[in-house]
């Protein structure tokens, strides 16, 4: 009996099933086989011949976007919300150049991406050809690892790779540029590949002498705090988190890339630190003798200036990424290690401190950690002339809306107001720009939440300046049908810029003014341009039936023009540059820290 050679009885032995066909069949059969649902991305001549079978795939939904950065925000919005890998693909040239920006976004805030580029043919690689474009070289700064491929027997590999790296150890963004003559030559498919990484081997497991010096630190402590940031949620280590807390009773504060790890509403939750964070968080680690930094990098706007930060603290340094222990501020005790499977052995050595008899005395501390609650808890000012608060529609949404949906956001006030004002219970539910702080980040990266969630409600929070910049999406969610909400906190300005402009630059509002002639764009005519609703609310009473309406409709993508205060201020704010020590409560308002401190 002839059989064919597409399928091989080796296949039955558990050996690698082999097959004849171009690299650009290779690619699509490589992402078939690791998993990939969606590709968002846009065709071009480079990359060409790998669309067309993507054409045929029935594994495989392209979604076409209207720009190369809303394919790669996409991707990062859909890796955030699945916890798989996202994957976006772009032509050569300015395609390539053009996911630079969400490139470099995912490697701050760690994001599993995979970009695939077109490149063109390897014997013009290097001779200004074009639409030719070294995104190797433009992006090694700015992904965890990447691949230029001119042989079609490397691909099917170099995807499997690709795929590895990104999502295990430090998530991050690895681009796969391949040559269009390696996409077009025939090579022979083989699955599963070998890969040929050597070098690279994460270290997941902590040293068990580190926890057992941690969990004796944490029992010596008066004033420790859990300093959880992006990493916990990454290691998908919530509960185990969330038994540690309660087991020691020590105050838990949450960075802006882990809002949701821990729950706002648990007693034992301080809320966000850094320049906008609330008093309590900012004070908890200001006057702190432990810090337990979990999954965290000690970044600029945590710590503020680096050599007033936590001065008394010792440092308890947990993170997989070894390169980040010990970078900005000294770690007493350095974790290499996966935060869930730190945290589990820290529950383990703490529960035999407690069995030997030591047990941490937090009574005094907690004390003045809840009159900071209490005296400077978070609030805003109503507008006086009637005008709709930005807070207070942060404050609806999440009463109305609740803490099950996905809440997406750029960066700048609306970014800070959404992390201050909405209530977040579950992890992941805060996705956001937080390392690059990228506008025009929410509406693509809410699009790819949404499809990678599709029963999920997928809030976009904007602002004016952000939504303007990739606005354009919202023609994709039309055509795609990906039914989004968006809400616009629009005040007319470069908000956060302007707030700075009052602050430090004597009200020179030098370029921050998008609206020198009222509604350019009108945001309600836009949306329906693009075949999605528009809404509009101007007064704080029409907010909650303007909420109420939007969430109604689930067969088109919602926006809503909300008309918020020009001078609306995000408040806390520790100013660039300054101590901890400094933050303001308001506009030449501080806190009154206690005497004996």
């Amino acid at each position: 009996m002839r059989r064919d050679s597409s399928c091989p009885l080796s296949h039955a032995r558990n050996e690698p099933m082999t097959e004849r066909m171009t690299g650009a069949q290779a690619l699509v059969r490589a992402l078939e086989h690791v998993g990939v649902d969606t590709v968002f991305g846009i065709p071009g001549g480079a990359v060409l011949p790998a669309y067309d079978p993507l054409y045929d795939s029935t594994k495989v939904r392209h979604v076409l976007v209207r720009h190369e950065q809303g394919a790669g925000h996409a991707a990062e919005g859909y890796a955030q919300a699945t916890g798989k890998v996202g994957v976006c693909m772009a032509t050569s040239g300015p395609g390539a150049t053009n996911l630079v920006t969400p490139i470099a976004d995912a490697y701050m805030d760690s994001v599993p991406i995979v970009a695939i580029t077109g490149q063109v043919a390897a014997p013009l690689i290097g001779t200004d050809a074009f639409q030719e474009a070294d995104i190797s070289g433009i992006t090694m700064p700015i992904t965890k690892h990447n691949f230029l491929i001119t042989e079609a027997g490397d691909i099917a590999r170099t995807i499997a790779e690709a795929f590895h790296i990104a999502s295990t150890g430090r998530p991050g963004p690895v681009l796969v540029d391949i040559s269009k003559d390696a996409l077009q030559a025939t090579t022979t498919f083989s699955w599963p590949p070998t890969l040929q990484l050597p070098g690279y081997r994460p270290v997941t497991r902590p040293h068990s002498k580190q926890i057992r010096e941690a969990a004796r630190l944490i029992a010596e402590a008066k004033r420790p705090v859990l300093y959880v940031g992006g990493g916990v949620h990454k290691a998908r280590a919530s509960a185990e988190l969330f038994r540690l807390a309660e087991l020691t009773g020590i105050p838990v504060v949450t960075t802006l890339m882990a809002r949701g790890t821990f729950p706002d509403s648990h007693p034992q939750h301080l809320g966000m630190p850094g320049m906008h964070g609330g008093v309590a968080a900012v004070g908890a680690l200001q006057r702190s003798d432990l810090i337990l930094a979990l999954g965290t990098r000690f970044d600029d706007r945590v710590t503020g200036r680096l050599d007033s930060f936590a001065p008394h603290a010792k440092i308890v340094h947990a993170d997989i990424d070894p390169a980040e222990i010990s970078k900005n501020r000294h770690a007493d005790v350095p974790i290499v290690g996966d935060c869930r499977e730190v945290i589990t052995e820290l529950i383990n050595a703490v529960e035999n401190e407690h069995r030997e008899g030591r047990r941490g005395d937090y009574g005094t501390w907690w004390t003045q950690l809840n009159g900071y609650k209490t005296t400077y808890a978070l609030g805003y000012d109503e507008p006086g002339d009637g005008e709709l608060a930005p807070q207070y529609v942060m404050e609806r949404l999440s009463a109305l809306v609740g803490p099950d949906a996905y809440y997406v956001a750029g960066v700048g006030q609306h970014q800070m107001w959404a992390a201050q004002f909405i209530g977040y219970e579950k992890p992941g539910s805060f996705i956001n720009s937080g390392g690059a702080g990228t506008m025009g980040f929410a509406v693509p990266a809410a699009m790819g939440a949404k499809m990678g969630r599709p029963d999920a409600a997928v809030w976009a929070v904007d602002g004016d300046g952000c939504f303007q910049m990739t606005n354009q999406e919202l023609a994709t969610c039309a055509l795609e049908g990906v039914p989004i909400k968006v809400a616009v906190i629009n005040n007319g300005n470069l908000g956060m810029v302007r707030q700075w402009q009052t602050l430090f630059y004597n009200e020179r509002y030098s370029n921050t003014n998008l609206q020198a002639v009222k509604r350019i764009p009108d945001f309600v005519k836009l949306a329906e341009a693009y075949g999605c609703v528009g809404l509009r609310c101007e007064r704080a009473e029409d907010v909650d039936a303007t909420i109420k309406k939007a969430m109604e409709i689930n067969d088109v993508p919602v926006v809503i023009d909300f008309v918020v205060h020009e001078d609306a201020m995000v408040w806390p704010m520790v100013a660039a540059g300054t101590s901890n020590d400094d933050i303001k409560v308001a506009r030449d308002m501080a806190p009154v820290w206690d005497a004996e401190e």
